[in-house]
């Protein structure tokens, strides 16, 4: 009995316990429910444990109360004797008025925080899929959900895992339900999920599994047809599946919500498609994409749908996304950003938010994501969506102090620790430090803060905070941080403020390491020192004026570095003025001829000679190649020895190219594109050609001695035979012999063959010169004929079975080597063919124009854009060609000015021949040249083939230059090669589609 005016000893150690309504909490515990209970001190210590003793004691009350009367006794029992069980369940019930919510209208589930197994303390995706298996629509997913949810908030308020650990868990729930959401959608539209693939991409802090326990959960979706399914309707149904996989998990039904699913980060945000292809995503990413989507698609992961899609598009995004930085700006893109977000906090929040605040947790995120962006392009150590993750890697790297990164990985753990708790009580999105006495007393209490929570956690919150923005500051301001954001990919290094001013001025991007380079090439005494202090200054104003100054000076210290102790290289670059300038040229534009250069650097010589950079014919290289190829000791040395000759001449006529188009201080940039374009066309198949004759010599002379048993002929084809070829075609070709007399013929095929299979590999064989690709597609039969034929055979097959387009391919047929002879009677043979008399029947002129139609539809690239490709796109190469042809084999028999293989003399033939007017013929002519140099410009920018301009804004610039555009003016080309080719493609259409 409790003496009148004294408290009971009850009352007494209730409010040891932490109970602040210890009166409440008496009466509660003399509930008839709680008898089993009541006594026990056990109970009283773990709810004393919890972060608000009196909310877990009445979230208990509502538990006991809600099961049925046998099964009480299970609960209580099983409460007291098993501790891990008693500190999940009370533990939960005291953080989360939320969760005893779900507990009181699922009184079952309970169970499951009894189990407590190894695998239990550490559940993934597989484990959550299991809890959810059994949800076949939306209310049931939102109890399975709870219920996993259940044992994530109990491993957390216990200890048994820490916030990374549980953000973790959290995203894997989420990947768990998304994909239940979507077996739902998919179960409820069959003949939708029949016709499409689709995948979702995880993105936010899902997508770098780092979700808290209620946020939206940011998503990309990605479609593709069925096989053998229409597009676009492939792509409506997809749109459905996901809009139904977005309402289960968004609509508020009797067991509420899950959380939003938000797909505003997608291409156009709200504007655009809900869901797209893959090459509909690279599109607008390599093309629209601005600063922020690269740094949200940081954290893309595929996590639900079809995963080989997810793969792809993960696949396909990365690469773009560690380019990021290299975009204009970049870094006051970001910083904007950032400003913007804390300038749209509300004034009377700013100092509760936890998220958007100065000090806050958006603060880590973005310097840590700044960082990755701008050094995660060099180093795939920081390709990680966890900012805990990447803080560690950008400390491991060096990127960030370690002790400042400790610091400030302690600081987000203790402010992701609060938003958990924060959220976890009800189960609400919200970032907002609550003001009540009772909130901040259960949160401090939460976090582990007993003596004094409240006025503890606030002390630890500001704390923390400071250090946040004090090192946010630091790390995110830092003043050189946009020079280094402006590197080239492989020279990203950290910029002191030491760097050369006048390096900067000059255009630099790396000023650090171009005075690296500088001293690197001007210290010390020597000779080579001083003639090289002389010439920097010069050529820093030369490399300035390229596109990429940074590689300018780069290759010219390897090439120095290469040569710097023969006396002639120095002379040459003193006393030759054009030399340095041409070299100053060669280097800074685009990556094919430095890399020619550095792989023979004494090529360098050809720069000084005012003959030089004149392209050396036919008939002066392939004498030059079958002598090497005559002093070698066997047919790879002599194949070795013929590539080298090709790699001198392909540098050549590079550097000559680039020299006239850019200009020099004395010699203006040519004022003829169509010049340069013959030249290198002309060039480039003279050395592949004398370079062919070289391998047909060594692999005849290393089985054979001088002579094959049968004569052998190399018919060029396609650009090849047409005298059109860039630095990065194949050589296409035909493959023709002739039994010599006395000769079994089957003894000559199998000499012929042996000789083309040798031919190839030794023109294959891995070496630092640039390999030559022999491609013999349009031999009769195309890939399932034999590779050699005799001239009769050929002969037997076009008189029998030649179907119109191989005489269309036929207009480019040229000898090119081998046996001259033979080569002609081959000519003979196929004119008739490709000159028809009286011209094309109506129905060869239909059927040449159905598979151009069917070219346009099945060849373009998916997700290139027609109006850029400079092969099949809008009145590109394609386009020209074919019309220009279709002239030709209609009306070749009567004009022989229209017989030859070359497409702008045969343009200009048709002109005269009145078959074109003068402004088509231009327009024509006009758009065949532009397409032509792009195909270059990518190549000699890129050092590989490519059919569309660059994405990468230095590439597109040094294309812009080589095209004779100004630096700022690359989307004025882009306007001008659209504005051109589409009035080609208007001349095309009347001429090779019209009547």
């Amino acid at each position: 009995m409790t003496v009148p005016g004294r408290r009971s000893s009850t009352f007494s150690r209730l409010l040891r316990h932490g109970f602040t309504d210890p009166s409440g909490a008496e009466r509660l515990l003399d509930l008839p429910e709680l008898a089993a209970l009541r006594g026990d001190s056990v109970l009283l210590d773990a709810l004393g444990a919890t972060a608000d003793p009196g909310l877990a004691l009445r979230g208990l009350v509502r538990l006991v109360e809600a099961q049925p009367e046998t099964e009480r006794q299970t609960l209580t029992t099983t409460l007291l004797s098993a501790k891990p069980f008693r500190d999940r369940l009370l533990g939960v019930l005291g953080a989360s008025e939320a969760l005893a919510d779900h507990l009181a209208r699922h009184p079952k589930d309970w169970e499951a925080l009894v189990t407590y197994e190894a695998a239990d303390l550490h559940p993934g995706v597989t484990e959550f899929e299991r809890g959810l298996a059994e949800a076949a629509d939306p209310v049931a997913l939102r109890v399975a959900y709870r219920r996993c949810l259940l044992g994530i908030a109990a491993r957390d308020v216990c200890g048994t895992t820490d916030v990374a650990q549980t953000a973790a868990e959290l995203a894997d729930l989420a990947t768990a339900t998304l994909r239940a959401a979507l077996a739902i959608a998919r179960a409820a539209e069959p003949a939708d999920a029949a016709l499409c693939r689709l995948a979702v991409i995880a993105m936010g802090k899902c997508g770098g599994h780092e979700l808290n326990y209620v946020s939206d959960v940011d998503v990309i979706f990605v479609g593709e047809p069925a096989e053998g399914a229409d597009e676009a309707k492939a792509l409506q149904a997809a749109t459905r599946l996901a809009s139904h996989l977005m309402r289960i998990c968004s609509e508020t039904t009797v067991e509420g919500t899950i959380w939003p699913v938000d797909a505003n980060l997608r291409p156009e945000g709200r504007n655009g498609p809900l869901v797209r292809t893959l090459s509909s995503h690279l599109a607008y990413y390599q093309r629209w994409a601005k600063t922020w989507e690269f740094q949200a698609l940081l954290k893309a992961r595929a996590v639900a749908g079809d995963p080989e899609l997810g793969s792809a598009y993960v696949d396909a995004v990365s690469p773009l996304v560690w380019q990021a930085a290299e975009r204009e700006n970049f870094v006051t893109d970001v910083q904007a950003m950032r400003r913007r977000v804390v300038d749209n906090i509300p004034v009377d929040r700013v100092d509760r938010e936890l998220k958007l605040g100065p000090g806050g947790l958006r603060d880590v995120e973005f310097a840590v994501q700044l960082l990755q962006l701008v050094h995660g392009r060099s180093d795939a150590t920081l390709h990680s969506g966890s900012t805990l993750d990447a803080l560690a890697a950008l400390a491991a790297g060096g990127y960030v102090g370690r002790a400042d990164a400790a610091q400030l990985d302690e600081a987000y753990r203790f402010l992701r620790a609060m938003e958990h708790r924060i959220q976890l009580y009800r189960l609400r999105r919200t970032h907002l430090v609550p003001e009540g006495e009772g909130d901040l007393r259960r949160l401090g209490r939460s976090l582990g803060l007993r003596t004094d929570p409240v006025a503890t956690l606030d002390k630890e919150w500001r704390r923390h905070a400071s250090v946040v923005r004090r090192l946010h500051e630091k790390i995110f301001y830092r003043p050189l941080l946009d020079a280094v954001a402006q590197l080239a990919p492989g020279e990203t290094r950290l910029s002191p403020k030491a760097a050369g001013q006048r390096l900067e001025a000059l255009g630099y991007a790396d000023p650090v390491a171009a005075l690296r380079h500088l001293e690197a090439l001007a210290s010390g005494v020597s000779r080579k020192a001083a003639i090289q202090r002389t010439l920097l200054p010069v050529l820093l104003g030369w490399f300035a004026d390229s596109a990429d100054p940074d590689a300018g000076l780069l290759g010219f210290r390897k090439v120095s570095d290469a040569l710097g102790k023969t006396p002639w290289y120095l002379r040459l670059l003193r006393d030759e003025g054009a030399a340095a300038e041409n070299l100053a040229r060669v280097l800074s534009a685009g990556r094919l001829a430095p890399d020619l250069l550095l792989r023979a650097p004494e090529a360098v010589a050809i720069l000084g000679d005012p003959e030089g950079l004149r392209p050396r014919g036919r008939d002066h290289l392939e004498p030059e190649v079958l002598a090497a190829v005559g002093r070698a000791d066997d047919a790879e040395q002599a194949v070795a020895a013929a590539r080298g000759v090709r790699r001198r001449e392909l540098f050549r006529t590079a550097a000559a190219d680039l020299i006239d188009s850019y200009g020099t201080e004395d010699s203006p940039r040519t004022s003829d594109p169509g010049a340069l374009v013959d030249r290198v066309g002309e060039a480039v198949t003279d050395l592949n050609a004398a370079t062919l004759a070289g391998a047909l010599r060594a692999a005849v002379r290393a089985e054979w001695g001088d002579e094959l048993p049968t004569r052998f002929a190399v018919i060029g084809m396609g650009r090849f035979g047409g005298h059109e070829l860039g630095y990065g075609s194949d050589a296409d070709v035909l493959f023709v012999h002739e039994p010599r007399p006395g000769v079994d013929e089957q003894e000559a095929a199998r000499a012929a063959n042996r000789v083309v299979t040798e031919m190839r590999r030794l023109l294959q064989l891995p070496t630092t010169d640039p390999p030559l690709l022999i491609d013999a597609d349009l031999r009769p039969e195309g890939r399932n004929g034999p590779l050699v034929r005799t001239l009769a055979s050929y002969e037997a097959y076009y008189r029998r079975w030649s179907l119109v387009w191989e005489s269309q391919a036929l207009l480019r047929a040229s000898p090119m080597a081998g046996d001259p002879e033979l080569g002609r009677r081959f000519i003979e043979l196929v004119d008739p063919l490709r000159y028809p008399a009286e011209g094309l029947g109506e129905d060869a002129v239909r059927e040449i124009r159905r598979l151009k139609a069917r070219m346009e539809s099945e060849r373009l690239p998916r997700g290139a854009d027609p109006t850029l490709h400079a092969k099949l796109g809008r009145g590109g190469l394609s386009d020209v060609e074919w019309t220009v042809q279709l002239l030709q084999m209609r009306h070749g028999w009567a004009e022989p000015g229209l017989r030859t293989t070359r497409t702008r003399a045969a343009l200009s033939a048709a002109h005269a021949a009145g078959l074109i007017p003068a402004e088509e013929t231009q327009t024509l002519d006009e758009a065949w040249v532009l397409a032509t140099r792009v195909r270059n410009a990518v190549m000699l920018v890129r050092g590989r083939p490519g059919d569309t301009f660059p994405s990468d804004p230095r590439e597109l610039a040094a294309v812009g230059r080589y095209l004779g555009y100004a630096p700022g003016h690359v989307g004025e080309m882009v306007d001008d090669y659209r504005r051109i080719t589409r009035r080609a493609r208007a001349v095309v259409d009347e001429l090779f589609y019209g009547d």
